[in-house]
């Protein structure tokens, strides 16, 4: 990516470094960003809606003692950049310890020239029939289908990150995400399956999946429902398969590992470097540069190269994550985890793409071994207290294990439990692996993300079910 891509000049970005750095703070950085999008979605078979956004704009950061200043503006001129370089060095200077914001309203730039991104390059109306296709082939799965939801969503991204430690560097992130949404009608009610497709590549992602099974997967999973029992209550075994329980140490014990919970001492993993965590059976990896993956990207929002970090060795907690102003206060190098939102939001501690590493047993055999339990095929949504690691999840996909076979599917559940006492838990790790997209919050910035995980077993984890265990 050359300079040149977001209409932003070195010199003017120099100089608006040169004039945060005017009043005597140690740290500048501007971030520039450039971001198109298109999102269409499709519910009973009609258009809902179709929309294209632009947004460009800088954020500029001034670091002096412990006080953080930042400033955002949509004008990409030179002067543009000054001004909020100014403002932005006026909240430093203040030295109270903080982070206070200014936002600058400016001229939108005008469109960028000689630029090719495989779905910039495709047709709305393509894109459209994709929707069509998916409504179809999950209907056609069975009269109980008796709606249908699909959305298409494809964004290119060009980000430029320079600061007053000589760095310039940037970045072309294309991402396309499918989705579908069914719903099924029967005798115990409304039931709905959800399933989608992410990757950060382009257009190309649907000469490698077809929209078909996207659609079919989430109808299967709604009509599934459809004959299910009530799951049962108590603690049980569970056994997550690849890829679906991502989420869950997403979730549950990836924020406790950000360097900024670590240093507000609000993570039940804080001080234990070097100390057994989890099971041995465990090695928990957060790693941006996997191929394609939804969290994956050169460089992160603070323009440190992407790379591979494990946090967890074989149960043992070897490290944080680390952005630079975290990293910086420490005397250490960043782990390219400082991420934002847009260029109108500070960067901070995140994830990329984090999971475990898949062990030697056959995922087969987990089942096989377990003589009553629970096996979940993909969990939903939940909520997790970050300090201590508690969350409840609910179970999108779930079957009773009884004698080592899976028999019936089961509704109307949840995983309740703390994080860090599953991964002591964990007892056995198949030689599967997969990775599932996701979107993460915090703090009110969403990043997207990667969650991954071999089929694992736990050896107990409360079940939240209607029926008795």
């Amino acid at each position: 990516m050359t300079t040149d891509t977001l209409l932003v000049e070195p010199a003017a970005i120099e100089a608006a470094i040169s004039r945060a750095l005017s009043g005597g703070a140690e740290f500048a950085e501007v971030f520039v960003e450039d971001r198109r999008s298109v999102a269409i979605g499709l519910d009973d078979r009609k258009v809902e809606h179709l929309s294209t956004g632009r947004d460009r704009g800088a954020g500029i950061r001034v670091i002096a003692g412990e006080t953080t200043g930042f400033a955002h503006t949509a004008d990409l001129s030179a002067a543009g950049l000054l001004a909020a370089a100014e403002a932005a060095a006026a909240i430093a200077r203040a030295g109270d310890a903080g982070t206070r914001r200014v936002a600058f309203e400016g001229r939108r730039a005008g469109a960028l020239s000689n630029t090719t991104v495989a779905p910039e390059g495709v047709s709305k109306a393509d894109k459209v029939e994709l929707l069509h296709r998916a409504d179809e082939a999950a209907r056609a799965t069975g009269g109980e289908i008796v709606q249908v939801s699909a959305g298409y969503r494809d964004s290119r991204r060009r980000i430029l990150v320079a600061n007053s430690e000589g760095l310039l560097v940037g970045d072309d992130q294309v991402r396309i995400r499918f989705s579908v949404n069914c719903v099924a009608s029967g005798d115990s009610g409304l039931q709905t399956g959800y399933e989608n497709l992410a990757l950060t590549i382009g257009f190309e992602l649907f000469d490698r999946y077809g929209v078909e099974e996207v659609a079919e997967q989430a109808a299967h999973r709604a009509l599934g429902k459809l004959t299910a029992r009530p799951a049962p209550s108590g603690v049980l075994p569970v056994v997550i398969k690849r890829g679906s329980g991502g989420v869950l140490f997403h979730e549950a014990c990836g924020h406790g590992l950000e360097a900024d919970h670590i240093a507000k001492d609000a993570s039940t993993f804080a001080g234990r470097v070097g100390q057994m965590v989890a099971s041995p059976f465990v090695t928990l990896v957060d790693d941006g540069t996997v191929a394609e993956q939804w969290g994956t990207a050169t460089i992160d929002d603070e323009g440190r190269a992407s790379q591979r970090n494990v946090l967890i060795d074989h149960g043992v907690l070897t490290d944080y994550l680390w952005d630079h102003l975290r990293a910086r206060k420490e005397g250490r190098l960043s782990s390219g985890n400082g991420r934002r939102q847009s260029y109108q939001h500070l960067p901070m501690v995140r994830m990329t793409n984090t999971f475990l590493l898949a062990g030697e047993e056959d995922p087969d055999e987990l089942v096989a071994q377990t003589p009553y339990g629970i096996y979940v095929a993909k969990l939903g949504g939940g909520q997790v207290n970050t300090a201590t690691g508690d969350f409840v999840f609910g179970m999108t996909e779930a079957y009773l294990i009884e004698d080592g076979h899976l028999t019936q599917p089961l509704r109307n559940a949840n995983l309740i439990g703390n994080g860090p006492e599953v991964l002591t838990r964990i007892d056995a790790v198949a030689n599967d692996f997969a990775m599932s997209p996701g979107s993460c919050g915090k703090d009110g910035q969403s990043v997207p993300v990667g969650c991954g995980q071999p089929t694992l077993r736990v050896t107990g984890i409360t079940v939240g079910g209607t029926a008795d265990a």
